[in-house]
């Protein structure tokens, strides 16, 4: 038996309803306001950086680099370095296979030197226990010395589209100001909501660009001091923006208290070649090469009692650190060239070290001041003009996976 027919009219209303839904559901969607993610992956193809190196970069190896050397360090001075460092180390396995004091050596002068003993430390557990893979998860990677909960994430997302969240220091800038978080991210239990917060506005897809253009608006446009909003994709959702209060994002009350450090920096030379000693293996400036740290000028007399030679007191500087403003005092002493050089064993008190070139000295891993110092000498410059104040700032604080812990 046939199925009865619907009346003419209600055959043709039912198209009509049905394109009806479908239209009203078009004009909610599109009434809807865009997500945050979608705002900034928009941007992201359209202004985000470009022509940086990493940038679109998918081997673990070059990732990880990059986001280790740019933490709390200027895109500027990363460039060279790591450059350099690539041409050095091209892989995993090179870095790992190279002495530390080598990899020391590349980073003179970047600061924050826990992080090149952590990438030589990480690189050595890859190749051993990875067989020189690299983990495919944020999870896994966490779990590698030196790399923190947000580098994990970054290498995860570029290389292996993993949805993890980010928060370094420009992301929580974005984020909080973006969402009004205002509380106290000195605290832990503020930190672990934040993280869920950024868990929250992760996107289904496109993971790469929206991770990448988190970290381009918190370089170029959501800036610490002057704020771009006018030019920020997130404007007009941001709650510090509406506030009319950028700069109180983000929230943390515990601050730094700065100390000040005094010491005499002793440049023992003889016959152009300069006694350098190896700093502690923790501490500031650990496992270089550096020029004897001496208390005070007693200490220094005390040292030098008797030693024939020139001594010249050079101009004292202060290098600002992290956490402190190190006031230094360079003290060249000339040992004449017609006397032999004092002995290594004589020499034991001012710390284990040897006597080393001009280049010698500039191949190894020294800190910047006295790079610059032995710089300068190299040039037949001055010694005055090299150790002159330069304003410059090294970060000594704890890497990303030590603040973490």
């Amino acid at each position: 038996m046939s199925q009865r027919r619907r009346p003419a009219r209600e055959r043709a209303s039912a198209p009509a309803g049905r394109q009806g839904a479908r239209a009203a559901g078009n004009a909610h969607a599109a009434a809807a306001p865009a997500s945050l993610a979608t705002l900034v992956q928009r941007w992201q193809r359209r202004h985000g950086r470009r022509g940086l190196p990493w940038i679109g970069e998918r081997d673990p190896y070059r990732v990880w680099l990059s986001e280790v050397m740019l933490q709390q360090t200027q895109v500027a001075t990363v460039l060279g370095y790591y450059r350099r460092f690539l041409a050095r180390f091209p892989d995993v396995h090179a870095l790992a296979a190279a002495p530390l004091a080598e990899v020391l050596a590349l980073w003179s002068g970047l600061g924050y030197y826990s992080r090149a003993r952590h990438l030589h430390r990480a690189a050595q557990q890859v190749v051993a226990a990875h067989g020189g893979r690299f983990p495919g998860s944020s999870a896994a990677l966490a779990r590698l010395p030196g790399i923190g909960r947000s580098t994990a994430a970054a290498i995860a997302a570029f290389c292996f589209g993993e949805r993890a969240a980010i928060l370094d220091g420009n992301v929580k800038r974005v984020l909080t100001r973006a969402l009004g978080f205002e509380q106290d991210l000195a605290e832990a239990p503020a930190m672990r909501a934040l993280w869920a917060a950024a868990e929250a506005q992760l996107p289904r897809r496109g993971i790469e660009r929206y991770t990448q253009g988190l970290m381009d608006l918190g370089a170029t446009v959501c800036l610490a001091r002057q704020p771009l909003c006018a030019q920020c994709p997130l404007a007009a959702r941001c709650v510090a923006h509406a506030q009319g209060r950028p700069h109180d994002y983000p929230v943390k009350t515990r601050r730094l208290v700065r100390g000040v450090r005094r010491n005499v920096m002793l440049w023992l030379e003889h016959r152009g070649r300069s006694w350098l000693v190896r700093r502690p293996e923790r501490g500031v400036w650990a496992g270089l090469a550096c020029l004897p740290l001496l208390d005070d000028e007693a200490a220094l007399a005390a040292h030098t009692q008797g030693w024939p030679g020139r001594r010249t007191a050079l101009p004292a500087f202060k290098h600002v650190l992290t956490h402190f403003d190190w006031m230094l005092q360079p003290v060249h002493w000339q040992w004449p060239a017609r006397a032999p050089a004092p002995a290594p064993e004589a020499l034991a008190p001012l710390g284990e070290g040897r006597w080393l070139s001009s280049a010698e000295a500039l191949a190894a891993g020294l800190p910047a001041p006295v790079r610059r110092l032995l710089a300068g000498a190299a040039r037949g410059t001055e010694a005055t003009e090299a150790t002159e104040a330069t304003g410059a700032t090294e970060a000594t604080g704890a890497t990303e996976a030590d603040a973490a812990a």
